[in-house]
C-alpha cells in the first residue's frame, strides 16, 4: 500500500475499484483462454500469436467482440459459432472475493463516498460482468478502458478517472491487484492499495480512515 501520514490528509471522496482479479476472477485471461479453446479444437498457439496485435484494440473499445474473434479464431472455418464461444467464454468468469461485495455495500450504506471501476476491459465483456454479478447498482459510474479508449498502467486513463470524479487525487483511493498499476494511481497522489485479500483490503482502508 502506498501511503504517507494521513494527519493533514485530506478526506477520501472517491474509491476506486479493479474489478478482475479483486471482485471478479478475470475476463479472459492466459489460462481462460485455454481451457475454452482446447474445449473447441482451436490451436492454443495459434491463438496467442494473434492475441495481443487484435487485444490492443478490443479492450480499449476500438473493435467489436466479433471483429476480435474474426482475427483470432474466425479466420478459417470452424465448427462452433460465434455465440457459442461467447458463452463459453462467459461461463468461464466466477466471483473470485465474495466479500469484496459485503465491503462495496458496506461502502455505499455509510454515504461517505462516490465508488467507480477503474478497469482494464472490453466493452461486451465488462457490461456482461457489470450486470451477470450485479455490480452495476453498487458503483456510481464506471472508468472503464473500453469505454476510454486506454488502458491501465497508462496515466491518461487515471487523470480521466480524476476529471470525471470532480475531486482531487489525493482525495481517491485506489485498489487494484497489479503493483505496476497502483505505482501509477500513487504517481497522481491517489491512495494506493494494492488488493491480496478482503481481509487486507479492509485493513488497509481501516488505516485510511474507512470503515468497510
Amino acid at each position: 500500500m502506498t501511503v504517507g501520514s494521513h494527519e493533514r490528509d485530506p478526506e477520501i471522496r472517491t474509491i476506486f475499484w479493479d474489478v478482475g482479479g479483486v471482485i471478479l476472477t478475470n475476463g479472459w485471461d492466459e489460462e481462460q483462454r485455454a481451457r475454452v479453446l482446447m474445449r473447441l479444437g482451436v490451436d492454443v498457439a495459434e491463438y496467442e500469436r494473434r492475441h495481443e496485435a487484435a487485444n490492443y484494440y478490443w479492450e480499449r473499445g476500438l473493435s467489436t467482440a466479433r471483429e476480435f474473434f474474426a482475427e483470432t479464431v474466425f479466420y478459417q472455418p470452424r465448427g462452433f459459432t460465434f455465440e457459442e464461444l461467447w458463452w463459453d467464454l462467459c461461463a468461464e468468469n466466477r466471483v473470485l472475493n465474495p466479500e469484496c461485495y459485503e465491503i462495496l455495500d458496506a461502502l455505499a450504506a455509510s454515504g461517505r463516498y462516490r465508488l467507480a471501476t477503474l478497469n482494464n476491459e472490453s466493452r461486451e465483456l465488462n457490461e456482461y460482468r457489470l450486470d451477470a454479478f450485479d455490480l452495476r447498482r453498487r458503483f456510481g459510474y464506471l472508468i472503464c478502458s473500453g469505454y476510454m479508449h486506454e488502458m491501465k498502467p497508462q496515466p491518461g486513463i487515471y487523470q480521466a478517472a480524476i476529471d470525471i470524479s470532480g475531486f482531487k487525487g489525493e482525495e481517491a483511493v485506489f485498489i487494484d491487484d497489479k503493483q505496476e498499476n497502483c505505482d501509477v494511481a500513487a504517481s497522481f497522489n491517489m491512495k494506493a492499495i494494492r488488493f491480496e485479500s478482503a481481509g487486507q483490503l479492509r485493513a488497509a482502508l481501516q488505516d485510511l480512515g474507512i470503515r468497510a
